[in-house]
Parts: structure tokens; sequence; C-alpha cells
């Protein structure tokens, strides 16, 4: 059976046993935060238990080292819109040691790429076109350095109310301890 099988089939009798009645909240965080974290299996479960959050407590974006890389990319708009249109009005940026972004090795990700059937012409002509691969798939040394820069892009964007807290933790995947880089209240 397929992985897809198997969800449907799940999905099946969890909808007809009404399992969803647990879940129900509405579109606007309870608690009224952000989280923007890494998209590590490791943190699916462990995350929410370490910050005390359930269900409809907090709008949660996940990304590859839970950074923002481009201030005008889909996870800045994606803060916006749970602060403008959801009502959130604290954000905290949690990374996590051994993460996968700080091993991040550019060139092996191209080769894979190749190897599993990307053309070298289209190699090409996206670096013809000014998109430096190498340099748009680089990960980063330290996870606090990172936490922070990712808060001091939040923190400096045009478009933020200026009366929003910007936090950054680290959390250890294993244990669930976290630990507070940027305390956002000081400005």
């Amino acid at each position: 059976m397929s992985h897809v099988s198997e969800i449907m089939e799940h999905n099946h009798t969890f909808v007809e046993n009404k399992e969803y009645e647990a879940y129900r909240t509405s579109k606007f965080p309870n608690k009224k935060t952000i989280i923007i974290t890494c998209m590590d299996t490791r943190l699916v479960e462990l995350l929410p238990k370490a910050m005390n959050f359930k269900n409809g407590d907090v709008k949660v974006i996940k990304n590859a080292g839970g950074i923002i890389s481009q201030p005008f990319g889909s996870v800045m708009r994606s803060v916006l819109v749970a602060i403008y249109e959801l009502s959130a009005d604290e954000v905290i940026v949690v990374g996590h040691h051994e993460c996968g972004m700080a091993s991040l090795n550019a060139d092996h990700m191209i080769q894979e790429m190749i190897e599993r059937g990307v053309s070298e012409q289209v190699m090409s002509t996206l670096e013809n076109s000014g998109i430096k691969l190498t340099k748009w798939l680089r990960g980063f040394d330290n996870v606090t350095a990172a936490v922070e820069h990712t808060v001091g892009v939040i923190k400096k964007h045009p478009l933020l109310p200026p009366n929003i807290p910007v936090h950054g933790m680290v959390i250890d995947p294993t244990t669930g301890a976290l630990d507070l880089v940027v305390e956002g209240y000081n400005k």
C-alpha cells in the first residue's frame, strides 16, 4: 500500500469517527503568537509540548532551518499575514541544535539533483540567469547566529509594526530544552 493510500484510508476512518472534534479551533491563534521553526521531524510534536502550545494556540511557519533568507519571500509574507489578518502580536524564531542546514553542502545537493534527473541544461540556464545555486542552497555555521540573523530580518522589516516583540530561541531536539537567544521585549 502506498503512503497516499494509507493516508486516505486513515483519513476516512478519522472523519467517520469524528476524531477531528478534539482539534476544533478558529483560524486566529489563541496566544496571538507566531512560531518560525525548522521542518525537522524531531520537532513536530516535541516543540509544541516543550513550549506548552496546543492546537489553535499559535501560527507555526516551518521551513528548512527556520530561517528567513529573503525579507520579501513567502515566510516573511506569512508573518505579516498572521499579524495583520490573524491578530498575532508576537513572533518567536526557534532554531535547533543538530540542524541539517548547519551541514548543508550545496555542491553535494546540486550533484544529487543532477543524479535524480535535473538536466545540466537546467543548471546552466539558472546559473546564466543569475541564480547562484551554491549561494541559494547555503546553510549556516552556527544555529545561534542564524536565529539572531532571522530575528534581525524580521525586526528590521519595513512593514512590521514597531510594537511587535520578536524573540529568538534554540531548542535541543532530544530533550526539548530551550535557550533564550534574543529577548524581544527589550527594544
